[in-house]
């Protein structure tokens, strides 16, 4: 049973936003291209976990949990009466080797052993288990999502399960037979309400208005659209179309993500779209998802 959903994690959001309207650094792209990669990854096991594994389990995704000032995060978790999983999702690609404590990519590159973040979790979330009044087993794994992925000289009782393995896994836990109680229900509930919603360690990149390109992205290509009729817009490099109304919906979810603090006017829409020529248009998108507050040039928008 399905408690907590994934989210797409706001960092990766902004970042997404960005790409289209600004040039990014190397070392900001190379971090967007690793968070997009990497939360492709989870919702690959999210969809695994929700086509192969048996109902019974309480699963909960994307959990961000603090133990004793320690922010943690948890992939995955799992939970049954006799046992709890906490799984770490990995996108890997390529082939990797395994030194000693250290980690290389095959061209020698050294990287961060995932199983030091593992070590560090697990031991976190038993003893946030024990002050909850819980003494369940817990059992951590690194999946290695991405079949593309190969990983040499692997000690035998390393805990992972690579894309090859995941089937056998899905079956070893549906043999088990049990029935989820109210005790592990209100488990779940705890975690959930534990969850903090923006982790500490967040970092941003500065952007201001004035840096980024106006107009809409498609939505198909991200590449920026031009006015094919008044209601109409097109995508001049894959040709898609899209309606006006929609585009600037759009447009305005963004606007307000990227500036929470600038008021949602007729006229900031407008400039941020730059395609639009009607303000008749912008107004009508205003006026009927969000709520009027003043009259005349004070007037803005917000949330019903």
């Amino acid at each position: 049973m399905l408690v907590k959903t994934r989210c797409e994690p706001a960092e990766l959001k902004l970042l997404r936003y960005l790409n289209r309207r600004k040039i990014l650094s190397e070392k900001e792209m190379n971090y967007y291209l690793n968070m997009e990669k990497g939360f492709l990854g989870e919702k690959k096991f999210d969809e695994w976990i929700q086509t192969n594994l048996s109902k019974g389990w309480l699963v909960l995704h994307d959990l961000l949990l603090e133990y004793n000032h320690t922010v943690f995060q948890i992939d995955t978790l799992i939970i049954s009466p006799e046992l709890i999983y906490l799984f770490e999702v990995k996108n890997y690609e390529g082939d990797f080797y395994i030194d000693g404590e250290r980690w290389y990519a095959i061209s020698n590159a050294e990287i961060k052993n995932p199983i030091h973040q593992l070590s560090r979790n697990e031991p976190l979330f038993r003893r946030l288990l024990q002050d909850l009044g819980y003494k369940t087993l817990t059992e951590a794994k690194i999946i290695f999502i991405n079949p593309a992925f190969y990983l040499y000289q692997v000690p035998l009782k390393t805990p992972i399960i690579f894309s090859s393995q995941l089937n056998r896994f899905a079956n070893k836990l549906n043999m088990k037979t049990f029935e989820i109680k109210d005790r592990q229900l209100k488990l779940a509930e705890k975690l959930v309400a534990l969850h903090l919603k923006e982790s500490p360690y967040i970092r941003l990149p500065d952007y201001s208005y004035n840096q980024l390109v106006k107009g809409i992205p498609c939505a198909a290509c991200h590449s920026f659209m031009a006015a094919l009729t008044l209601e109409t817009l097109i995508c001049e490099s894959c040709g898609c179309k899209e309606a006006a109304y929609l585009a600037v919906m759009r447009s305005v979810e963004e606007y307000k993500f990227l500036f929470p603090n600038c008021k949602v006017t007729t006229n900031s829409i407008q400039e941020w779209c730059e395609i639009i020529q009607s303000k008749k248009t912008i107004q009508r998108v205003l006026s009927k998802n969000f709520k009027k507050i003043g009259y005349g040039k004070y007037t803005y928008y917000v949330e019903k």
